[in-house]
């Protein structure tokens, strides 16, 4: 037997032909395995000398295997290196390497310019859900049962009580009921509404809450924090109008302008003539919205806004098709 082993390890060729020959001799069913069961069957005398003899057999195979294992992988080590060989005086290939998507780089703009101005960014999954309670959604926030925004054909509603969250006001009230005043923070995150898709509408966008709350809060402080945020990000010549609108949660409301960035408010195709922009709605905390997350409104006031992120990106790059903010076409992200 240890001859034949011997003669069949010196033909293979393959670590896969080394593994038969292992379970031919060694396995549970192996012929040395078969003669090691059948040792009970013979005269006491001869059992050790059997046992002896096949347990020396036994190392011869393991080692046997190892040594000719170990030459196999060295033969194909050699064979792959003569065959692999490689060119170094060719040029070497270029990397493809991204680019920064334009509504990240418009996000990281803004988070710096509110940051420089004391505000905490609040984005993290636990404080910010994306899936929402429909009474964060829409009725800590001011909105009844009967506001045109719970129509079903704006929301996406999982059920009755939850909802794929349409705006980020929600973690205005998880952030009151959380954190105790002063408060200021900004809140970006994904949003959704049942949206055609189109050149400016989609199902999916991105939107960016802001949040103050204090002792003495006004709209004159409202004003202030938007017109230095307007100016940091459209230039220092940019100059903001508050027009009266309306907002459950917010009580006075306000849609905010800004001079036309491409024409600086003489009028262009960009702000259709008019020389001024909407960029974001805002308003004063309403008192029944901090009375809900536990504020005093006796006591404390506030103001928010949110911005669509989209669209400023969209502004801001000259870009005209919302669609292509998400369709990841390395030719579009390229050029920013």
């Amino acid at each position: 037997m240890r001859s034949q082993v011997a003669q069949e390890i010196s033909k293979a060729n393959s670590p896969e032909e080394l593994e038969k020959i292992r379970v031919k001799y060694l396995g549970k069913k192996g012929l040395l395995t078969e003669i090691l069961k059948g040792m009970g069957k013979l005269p006491p005398q001869e059992r050790p000398v059997i046992g002896q003899i096949a347990n020396q057999l036994r190392d011869y195979i393991e080692e046997s295997l190892v040594s000719a294992k170990k030459s196999i992988l060295q033969k194909e080590k050699l064979k792959r290196l003569s065959e692999e060989k490689i060119d170094v005086t060719m040029p070497g290939r270029v990397k493809s390497v991204g680019k920064r998507h334009p509504l990240t780089s418009t996000l990281d703009e803004i988070k710096d310019i509110f940051l420089g101005m004391g505000f905490s960014i609040v984005d993290s999954p636990e404080q910010s859900p994306e899936i929402e309670l429909d009474y964060y959604n829409f009725e800590a926030l001011n909105i009844p049962k009967n506001h045109p925004s719970r129509d079903i054909q704006d929301s996406f509603y999982i059920n009755e009580d939850i909802v794929l969250r349409s705006q980020t006001s929600p973690v205005q009230v998880r952030t009151m009921e959380r954190q105790k005043p002063p408060i200021r923070v900004i809140v970006p995150g994904r949003v959704y509404r049942a949206d055609e898709v189109d050149a400016t509408h989609s199902p999916i966008f991105h939107q960016i809450e802001g949040l103050v709350v204090d002792k003495h809060v006004t709209m004159g402080d409202l004003k202030g924090v938007l017109g230095a945020f307007a100016r940091k990000l459209f230039g220092p010549d940019t100059k903001t109008k508050f027009r009266p609108s309306y907002f459950p949660f917010t009580e006075p409301s306000a849609e905010v302008d800004v001079t036309c960035f491409a024409c600086g408010g003489k009028g262009c195709r960009v702000c259709s003539g008019t020389g001024w922009i909407e960029i974001l709605g805002a308003g004063m905390v309403h008192p029944a919205v901090l009375k809900m997350s536990g504020i005093d409104p006796e006591v404390y006031s506030g103001f928010a806004f949110g911005m669509g992120l989209d669209r400023i990106a969209m502004l801001k790059y000259g870009i005209d098709d919302m669609r292509l903010l998400f369709e990841n076409d390395m030719r579009f992200i390229e050029q920013f």
